[in-house]
């Protein structure tokens, strides 16, 4: 059973999610704010969103149908039945439990009792994630099944966890900040759109209308092109604007598997075959935060 709730909670997601987090807190260090405990409590929070994600995931297509034979990829805990649908369900509510109470933690650590404002603003912040994780899949109006879940990790994986993560550490802001934020949110989207051509005809069976599903193969193509370069462009222009050293330019080493996987999906004739190539950009996205953050403070 415990083999079950860990193949569940897809750990090779884990590297994507924490992205954000990285980018945040090196930035962070970069302009003397930098915390360890705060870092921490981010990762864990971080994490146990994405796990509860997961489960969610696996709990919706599992219930609706929408995991079944015609589906490409590693088979689910629902689906092959290693997990009941009232053992994921109470899986789902023990983990946002748990990730709601780190996040606490996490809130008092960064702001006290003296800034209670900024406090309530990320606890309803902190609700918005465990709600978008869970209505992903879940529920009659689970946004991933009408086309939206694009949006949603965009602005999760990317703006939230890059912004709050620093806002954490600094209480402040800077616009530029949004840059690398946003190359972070297209490198996440990206991963999501290739998750969605994979799946794209098993989606379509079970009228799960994902952007793919909705503009079709050849337009999702294209778009995913257009994800990948805008996500070098933004990262490029931050560090032309605050540029003091060659190393800054560390992350371009990151984006050579990121157009190698361009390429890839340019030259596929099936995308069904593009399993392998959402653990590459996973990990190219994480590569990316490492060396951006690594050339922001060297």
């Amino acid at each position: 059973m415990l083999k079950a709730f860990i193949e569940a909670a897809r750990l090779r997601t884990l590297p994507l999610s924490l992205s954000g987090i990285i980018v945040g807190s090196f930035l962070a260090y970069a302009d003397g704010y930098f915390n360890w405990m705060i870092c921490v409590l981010a990762l864990l929070t971080t994490t146990g969103f994405q796990i509860l994600s997961n489960f969610a995931n696996d709990y919706g297509d599992g219930v609706k149908g929408t995991d079944n034979k015609d589906r490409v990829g590693p088979q689910r805990a629902l689906q092959s039945g290693a997990i009941s649908p009232k053992q994921m369900l109470n899986a789902i509510k023990t983990t946002g439990l748990i990730t709601f109470l780190i996040a606490l933690i996490l809130l008092y650590m960064s702001f006290g009792k003296d800034n209670i404002t900024y406090f309530l603003l990320f606890v309803g912040l902190g609700i918005a994630s465990i709600v978008a994780a869970i209505k992903y899949t879940m529920g009659k109006k689970a946004y991933g099944y009408s086309g939206y879940g694009d949006v949603f990790v965009f602005l999760f994986f990317g703006w939230l966890s890059v912004l709050g993560s620093y806002f954490l550490y600094a209480k402040q802001l800077d616009w530029t900040f949004f840059l690398p934020a946003t190359s972070i949110g297209l490198l996440s989207v990206g991963v999501l759109n290739l998750n969605n051509l994979r799946d794209r005809i098993s989606d379509e069976k079970a009228n799960k209308m994902t952007l793919v599903v909705k503009i079709g193969e050849k337009l999702a193509k294209y778009y995913h092109y257009y994800i990948l370069i805008f996500a070098f462009l933004f990262a490029f222009l931050y560090t032309t604007l605050h540029y003091k050293s060659p190393l800054q330019f560390l992350f371009v080493i990151a984006f050579i598997p990121v157009f190698m996987n361009l390429y890839t999906v340019y030259k596929s004739t099936d995308t069904r075959k593009l399993d392998p190539e959402l653990k590459k950009l996973a990990l190219s996205t994480f590569l990316f935060a490492m060396l951006f953050g690594l050339g922001q403070v060297l």
